[in-house]
């Protein structure tokens, strides 16, 4: 699949569920999600001529966790490098206890 402002797909809680139960499985002591706040992902989204985003998975070696790094993409599908995002806030412990993803 290529790069588009359509890129990706909405999907059915049942295939998010499994999707996470799968990573889960095969990185029991990982992290189980990220959060990034409205205000500072719009440091990203109000840049121009942005068509998407794109996340790089990364590893801070001081809290031992994979660590999500966000980056505009252009028209061009090129990386707009200006405002780059990380340091989100993990679950755990961070987590929605109530949420049907979070089991």
């Amino acid at each position: 699949m290529g790069v588009g402002p359509s890129s990706g797909a909405e999907i059915s809680l049942a295939d998010a569920q499994k999707l996470i139960a799968d990573f889960k499985a095969k990185f029991p002591n990982e992290i189980k999600a990220s959060f990034v706040g409205i205000d500072t992902l719009n440091l990203i989204l109000q840049q121009e001529n942005l068509m998407g985003v794109r996340v790089y998975y990364g590893y801070d070696t001081q809290a031992k966790v994979i660590s999500p790094v966000l980056v505009g993409v252009d028209n061009n599908g090129k990386d707009l490098t200006a405002v780059l995002i990380d340091r989100m806030s993990f679950c755990p412990p961070n987590c929605d206890a109530s949420s049907p993803l979070n089991n």
